[in-house]
């Protein structure tokens, strides 16, 4: 960190959290993660640099469609007046907030959720502060566990939102967040959630092995994987929530090689996880990927689906 970093993070004040840089810890949300059974609470679940790598193609990957019928909803909720309530599930470093508050009118209150503090410090400074009409966004941070999200832990939500999530949820999780969402009466923004469908030109003989293999490692244990996005459609619709789903996918070129390079080890890894016996072929099959993405030869799609869930207004809205 740099010292005007540090000297920021001091001189922030943030809800939740002390001068002195730490989480006050509030335990309502954990988020699932493939590693469940092994992790602690101290053990990140993403690397800063990994996100602050993907958050730029993220940002221009999401769905900018579904932001007109979710402005439309937040303008005719109960309370409206006194400014919005917006939680960030599994925040990350905060790229969310950067992405939405600034595209979103009126003043907001931001409740950002992850189980890594640390990444919450970084979340919480580098929170954007101000709306699309310049009015005051706020933030504070809470640790915790998606599988005790409760209607009563999102009482007074006006969204929810959350990006590259539902994939490493399960079942249980996704229920639990339709159900909350429902009982609550807030709508919720769940972005980049993958699909299963990778693209790569040109093409290579291995492509699909690999793809079948990593979409596998997705679904290890109790989690959906590529199936979430429907997974949570369905589970929104029971508890009579008006669902729109639209395309999100990453577009990695020449300008994005850094990014795809930490994604094809990311990639090609998980898939061997899986699959041990690919891995004298998976590693030729890398080097082959990484030489042609540092020569500007490679183009990826990764396809991903965002998610816009309306749920019934509570307060006679």
């Amino acid at each position: 960190m740099t010292t005007t970093e540090a000297e920021a993070a001091a001189a922030a004040v943030v809800p939740g959290q002390g001068r002195d840089g730490q989480v006050r810890d509030k335990g309502t949300i954990r988020l699932g993660d493939r590693t469940r059974g092994e992790a602690t609470d101290d053990t990140p679940r993403y690397a800063p640099e990994w996100l602050e790598l993907r958050e730029p193609v993220d940002a221009a990957a999401r769905a900018v469609e579904l932001l007109d019928p979710l402005r439309i909803r937040l303008a005719n909720l109960p309370g409206r007046a006194g400014g919005l309530v917006i939680h960030d599930l599994g925040c990350g470093t905060g790229s969310m907030g950067r992405w939405l508050a600034p595209r979103l009118d009126g003043p907001q209150h931001w409740v950002l959720h992850d189980r890594d503090p640390y990444l919450l410090h970084f979340a919480a400074v580098g929170s954007p502060r101000s709306a699309a009409d310049g009015s005051r966004v706020t933030v504070e941070t809470q640790r915790g566990d998606v599988a005790r999200l409760t209607a009563d832990a999102l009482a007074g939500a006006s969204l929810v939102t959350a990006s590259a999530l539902l994939d490493v949820l399960g079942q249980e999780e996704i229920e639990a967040l339709a159900a909350a969402c429902a009982g609550a009466g807030c709508p919720a923004l769940l972005t980049l959630s993958v699909v299963g469908r990778v693209e790569l030109t040109p093409a290579h003989p291995l492509d699909d092995e690999i793809a079948h293999a990593f979409n596998n490692h997705q679904r290890r244990g109790d989690l959906l994987g590529p199936e979430a996005i429907n997974a949570a459609c369905d589970a929104f619709a029971r508890h009579g929530a008006t669902v729109r789903v639209h395309p999100s996918a990453w577009r990695l070129g020449r300008d994005e090689s850094a990014l795809t390079a930490e994604w094809l080890r990311g990639w090609v890894g998980a898939a061997v996880e899986e699959r041990p016996e690919l891995a004298a072929r998976a590693d030729a099959y890398l080097k082959e990927r990484l030489a042609a993405c540092e020569a500007g030869e490679l183009n990826v799609v990764v396809h991903h689906s965002d998610l816009l869930a309306l749920a019934r207004p509570t307060g006679g809205a």
